[in-house]
C-alpha cells in the first residue's frame, strides 16, 4: 500500500524501530546507504536516503578527528558509528571515499600520502565481515565525480569530468555514462602532467599541473614569485589569504591568481580535446573563486581547445559544496547497487 509517511517501523525482529524503505504516491522508493569519508586529519560518517530518481538527502552525519590515531583506532571508531546506524536503518550498502593510491577492485587502501600507516589495509573486507553488508571503496576524485554526476552539476550528462583542485589536483572521469578508472585504477591523475620545466612542486614534480593548480601549490607559487620579484610575503599567509588580497586589488597577488588560472585553463583545454565532455566540474579553490578564474580562463580555452568540442562543454563550479565528502561516499555506495 502506498503511503505519504517517510518512515515506518518494522513490526518484528530484533531491530524494533529500524527505518526501512517505503514507497511514496508517485511510485518513487527510497533506500538507505552509509558513507565513510576518510581524510588525513578528520573523517566523516553519514547515512543518506536516495530515491530511484537520484534525489538524495542526508539523514545523519558525524565528524571526528583522526590526527595521531593509528588506522586500527580509526577503523574502530568507524565500526562503532556504523554499528549504531545499522541498528536504526535498513542499509543497502556502504561506500568509502579515500585518497589514493588504493585498489578499488580489491578494496584495499595502499599507503596514501596523508595516511602514512595505512599500508595495504583491506578495508572492504573489514566492514563486510563485521556487518554482512556490501561495501565499496573508491578514490576521492572518482567518488566526487560520481557524486556530481548522480546528484550535482553533472546530473543527466553522459560525459562528465570532475576536478578536485583542493590540496591536490586530480580528475574523475565519467565517460559514456560509466566511471573510467583505467587499467589499475589510476586514470585521471591530471595533476601529474608537467606544464613547465620550472615551477612549484606538486605530485612530487616541479612545474606540474598540481603545482600550479592546487591549494598547496598556489601558496608555493606565490612564495617563488615573491622571491623572484623581491616582494616581501608573510609565509604564514594561506591560499585563502592570497585570494582575499587579490580581491582587494593587490597587484602581486592578482598576478599569482592569474598565473594559476592560465595554467588551469591549459589543463582544461587538454581535457576538452582528449575526452570531448559535456561538462567539466571543479571543486575546492576553483569553486570558491569561480568569479576570478573564469574570466581569465575563457580566452585561453577558446584559443587552445578544439572549437567544436569547446562549444558543447560547460565549465562549472561543483554544486555539492560543504558536504562533498559525505555525498561522495554515499555516491560510491549508491552507484554499485
Amino acid at each position: 500500500m502506498l503511503t505519504d509517511n517517510l518512515y515506518k517501523a518494522e513490526d518484528s525482529g530484533s531491530k524494533i524501530g529500524r527505518r526501512v524503505c517505503v514507497e511514496r504516491k508517485n511510485g518513487q522508493s527510497e533506500k538507505y546507504y552509509i558513507g565513510l569519508d576518510i581524510g588525513g586529519t578528520k573523517c566523516g560518517v553519514c547515512v543518506g536516503c536516495v530515491r530511484e530518481d537520484c534525489e538524495v538527502r542526508l539523514c545523519e552525519q558525524e565528524r571526528f578527528l583522526t590526527g595521531g590515531k593509528s588506522y586500527c583506532e580509526v577503523l574502530k571508531l568507524f565500526e562503532e558509528k556504523v554499528d549504531k546506524y545499522v541498528q536504526e536503518y535498513a542499509v543497502e550498502s556502504i561506500g568509502i571515499a579515500c585518497g589514493g593510491p588504493l585498489d578499488s577492485k580489491r578494496g584495499i587502501i595502499q599507503s596514501p600520502p596523508n595516511l602514512p600507516d595505512w599500508d595495504n589495509v583491506e578495508i572492504v573486507k573489514y566492514f563486510e565481515e563485521r556487518f554482512s553488508i556490501p561495501t565499496y571503496l573508491q578514490n576521492d576524485a572518482n567518488a566526487c565525480a560520481i557524486a556530481e554526476w548522480k546528484f550535482g552539476a553533472g546530473k543527466g550528462a553522459q560525459n562528465v569530468i570532475f576536478m578536485t583542485f583542493g590540496s591536490g589536483l586530480g580528475a574523475g572521469l565519467i565517460l559514456d555514462g560509466k566511471l573510467y578508472e583505467g587499467t589499475n585504477g589510476n586514470a585521471g591523475e591530471i595533476g601529474h602532467i608537467r606544464l613547465s620545466e620550472n615551477g612549484p612542486m606538486g605530485f612530487n614534480k616541479a612545474g606540474s599541473a598540481e603545482g600550479f593548480c592546487s591549494g598547496n601549490g598556489i601558496k608555493r607559487l606565490a612564495l617563488i614569485r615573491a622571491k623572484e620579484n623581491g616582494v616581501e610575503m608573510d609565509e604564514s599567509l594561506t591560499t585563502r589569504d592570497i585570494f582575499e588580497k587579490a580581491r582587494q586589488g593587490e597587484a602581486f597577488y592578482q598576478n599569482v591568481v592569474k598565473e594559476s588560472a592560465e595554467k588551469f585553463a591549459t589543463v582544461v583545454s587538454i581535457l576538452i580535446d582528449l575526452f570531448n565532455p559535456e561538462v567539466i566540474i571543479a571543486g575546492g579553490v576553483f569553486m570558491r573563486n569561480y568569479d576570478l578564474f573564469m574570466p581569465l580562463m575563457r580566452p585561453i580555452i577558446k584559443r587552445e581547445a578544439l572549437g567544436i568540442s569547446d562549444k558543447v562543454c560547460k565549465i562549472v563550479p561543483a554544486a555539492i559544496q560543504e558536504d562533498v565528502g559525505d555525498y561522495s561516499a554515499l555516491a560510491v555506495a549508491f552507484s554499485k547497487k
